[in-house]
């Protein structure tokens, strides 16, 4: 088969989403793969060139919907595996960006059938105790996602590489090499999807690069899994390094190495500002001997607009769903909500009955729509948000306002009435189950929405909801750059690698699109290549002859 043929054979599609419905056998086999990994306690080390590296220092995985089980531990690293995880890396670069990309492709094909297969359950069920997320959401996240990253990722690797000179004068051929960075990305990767955690070390390695991981402290029990998938895959040992620890310890160590390459990051913004800022400190001291790669996807303030002829159920729903799945823990979470005062009561009627019906417990109890905020740190952050707006002259609790952390981190369904459309928790980013709504005069709409666009400093995801196309045209307009991923008559969370590339500008990030071509040309230095195949053997031109 020719080159053009595989080319021209390469397609993806997006994995179908599980249902897990009572009495189905993937409902049975997750359930059954949840006690097997609460029965053990898992050892985690840093694994670094495909050994693993046990250091003094350990810390228990606890499952925050229940303090009281620990899920085992894991290795923080030392400055020692940090400098072992480097020349791991740079060793593994050697052979690795050499590799036709065919080999790399074949290896995360392998990667999407072992998760589509035997490793579903166990990273399904690693996310649930781990992270607490329900069934659903683990599903979606760290099996359709990661599956969906991994092969549709070499279909955009081969849109890239597709593109060469168009023009080729006689004797002469014009190329475009993509090579891969020189030196390591280090990937920094959240806790709340194990499919961020995937696809920010893996869309490096796959055009070439090598990659040190530090996933989140409270992610790293998936993070475990998915490097045992890597290796039954046969990505090369060294490829992928996995460095669990405290992020700064970690992260200030890794940015003091000349061969750092790129930096791929999902995280809070203020935490991409200390990197980019430490990045530039250490351009001015000449470490590097490149500019690394920057590619951040950071904080987020979702907004929902709506006009006055929404369908009520409908915007609930998306408001619920936005808002409240996973607790709220996605930059792309509903967070705020501008609605019409002509129809705030029906809203707020409607929203206070649906939430009514929200179950919020452990992941084991699959009728729980909520589970746990991840640590003590979050659900306190969260918590005085609820408190400050009960005390606020300026605010109210409409909805819900409860919290407990005697088993686990449990927040129940929260909606705040901001009468200051500029109150904090209408601007600040709360990564939690917090709703907070303004109702806006009718007669206001155009002033509302420049409001949406200027009261925050993030410009990540938004929603509006109309059934008129005038008015959804002129929010589209006057919201241009506030949303890098904008919906109309749907909830602002949800992007679908191969139909919605994520990501944000402002303070939300780089906006270099996860799920698209676009983000795996940050991973790539081209190369232009001429070669005449009938070179000159004379310097002058025909001017330059007499006349």
């Amino acid at each position: 088969m020719s080159l053009f043929s595989i080319i021209d054979n390469i397609s993806a599609e997006n994995e179908p989403v599980k249902q897990y419905a009572p009495g189905s056998d993937e409902r049975k086999k997750v359930k059954d793969e949840l006690q097997r990994q609460l029965k053990q306690q898992v050892e985690i080390p840093v694994i670094i060139g495909g050994k693993e590296y046990k250091t003094a220092s350990t810390t228990d995985i606890l499952a925050p919907h229940d303090l009281k089980t620990r899920l085992g531990a894991f290795h923080n690293s030392t400055p020692e595996t940090i400098n072992e995880a480097v020349e791991a890396a740079t060793e593994a670069a050697v052979k690795w960006s050499k590799t036709e990309w065919e080999e790399r492709a074949a290896i995360f094909y392998k990667a999407a059938e072992l998760l589509s297969g035997k490793y579903r359950d166990i990273i399904n069920a690693a996310t649930m105790l781990g992270q607490s997320k329900n069934v659903m959401q683990a599903e979606i996240d760290s099996a359709c996602e990661i599956i969906d990253f991994w092969r549709f990722n070499v279909s955009f690797l081969v849109e890239i590489y597709r593109q060469q000179p168009p023009v080729n004068p006689k004797g002469t051929w014009n190329k475009l090499e993509y090579r891969p960075l020189e030196g390591f990305v280090f990937a920094i990767s959240p806790f709340n999807f194990t499919s961020i955690a995937a696809n920010l070390s893996c869309s490096p390695v796959l055009m070439g690069n090598v990659c040190i991981w530090k996933p989140a402290s409270t992610a790293v029990l998936s993070a475990y899994y998915l490097m045992k998938l890597y290796k039954e895959a046969g990505l090369p040992d060294g490829v992928i390094n996995m460095i669990p620890g405290r992020g700064a310890e970690v992260g200030d160590l890794v940015f003091e190495r000349m061969e750092l390459a790129g930096i791929h990051f999902t995280g809070s913004t203020p935490t991409f500002n200390r990197i980019w800022k430490k990045i530039g400190e250490n351009l001015n001291r000449n470490l590097y001997r490149k500019y690394p790669r920057v590619v951040g996807e950071t904080g987020g303030k979702g907004f929902v607009f709506a006009f006055n002829d929404v369908d009520i159920d409908e915007l609930c729903t998306a408001l619920v769903r936005g808002a409240f799945e996973y607790q709220g823990q996605k930059c792309s979470a509903a967070s705020r909500a501008y609605i019409p005062k002509s129809i705030a009561r029906k809203v707020t009627d409607r929203l206070g009955d649906m939430i009514s019906k929200i179950s919020v417990g452990d992941v084991l109890d699959f009728r729980n729509f909520m589970n746990a905020v991840i640590d003590k740190k979050a659900y306190g952050k969260i918590v005085s948000h609820i408190e400050e707006a009960r005390q606020s002259k300026d605010a109210d609790i409409l909805i819900g306002g409860t919290y407990s952390d005697d088993k686990g981190y449990f927040i129940h369904p929260t909606v705040i009435e901001a009468r200051n459309p500029v109150y904090k928790s209408m601007v600040e980013e709360i990564f939690g189950p917090v709703l907070t709504v303004y109702f806006y005069d009718d007669d206001y709409e155009e002033n509302a929405l420049k409001l949406v666009d200027k009261s925050t400093p993030y410009a990540l995801t938004g929603a509006v909801f109309s059934k008129d196309r005038e008015k959804i045209g002129r929010a589209s307009r006057i919201l241009i750059n506030s949303a890098g991923n904008f919906y109309i008559n749907d909830k602002p969370t949800g992007a679908v690698v191969g139909q919605q590339p994520f990501g944000g500008s402002r303070g939300s990030g780089t906006n270099d699109k996860a799920g698209s071509y676009l983000n795996l040309l940050r991973w790539v230095s081209p190369r232009t290549v001429k070669e005449n195949f009938n070179p000159p053997a004379d310097f002058t031109y025909p001017f330059m002859l007499e006349s």
